[in-house]
């Protein structure tokens, strides 16, 4: 844990040298599970749970254009899912929290007025710090657990609107798809696997740098 968060602070101050914009955002994270258990059976009765996302990290400007951009950031995410197994009289939940660090390549579409908007495409790679599972009345540890891979990947798309509120900073929202595969199979004969599918709304600030002068 302690290793991430320093690896994380060294990345962002060598960054910081070159970088042109900051950004932060955070919003709630709609997260859907769908999930086989050990026997390779589906549950077709998950629900999905709302959480919390929380993101900063560094932006640049890459054509004279100034419509394309690159990022480098780290997040914090909450994940969750409900749900039962009536076959079995099961009831299922977990509750989940990831820090990442993730990079992305947005696109400026078009401006109308003052709002411009865009289309993004990011990959996150993000490590579990905190998660529990629920099967009826037993809560279980799901940090260190050999059935679980403390370490997903995810693949996500971000569509998302613009407005500059002063000279040096800008309001955005947006909105994100993801998706990944939480945990794989432990071996041969366990067949649980459980895959992860997400909708995230943000809004967020997106201020110059004293070294960059980009227009919103």
């Amino acid at each position: 844990m302690t290793r991430n968060l320093l690896f994380w602070c060294f990345l962002f101050l060598a960054i910081d040298g070159f970088s042109q914009q900051l950004y932060v955002e955070l919003g709630p994270t709609v997260s859907a599970f769908d999930y086989k258990n050990s026997q390779g059976e589906s549950l077709d009765n998950l629900m999905s749970k709302t959480n919390i996302y929380f993101g900063m990290g560094y932006r640049n400007v890459l054509n004279n254009n100034q419509t394309l951009f690159v990022s480098l950031g780290a997040s914090y995410n909450g994940y969750g899912a409900i749900g039962s197994d009536n076959r079995l009289d099961n009831y299922f939940e977990w509750d989940v929290s990831y820090l990442g660090v993730n990079a992305g390549l947005d696109v400026k579409l078009f401006s109308l007025r003052d709002f411009s908007f865009y289309i993004k495409g990011s990959f996150a790679a993000e490590f579990l710090i905190r998660g529990t599972q629920t099967l009826n009345n037993q809560v279980y540890n799901l940090v260190g657990e050999d059935e679980f891979n403390n370490y997903i990947f995810f693949t996500r798309g971000h569509l998302g609107m613009q407005y500059p509120i002063s000279r040096n900073t800008s309001l955005f929202v947006n909105y994100t798809y993801g998706r990944t595969v939480l945990i794989g199979k432990g071996n041969g004969v366990d067949q649980e696997q459980l895959k992860l599918i997400t909708h995230q709304f943000g809004l967020g600030l997106i201020i110059n740098l004293p070294n960059c002068n980009c227009p919103f």
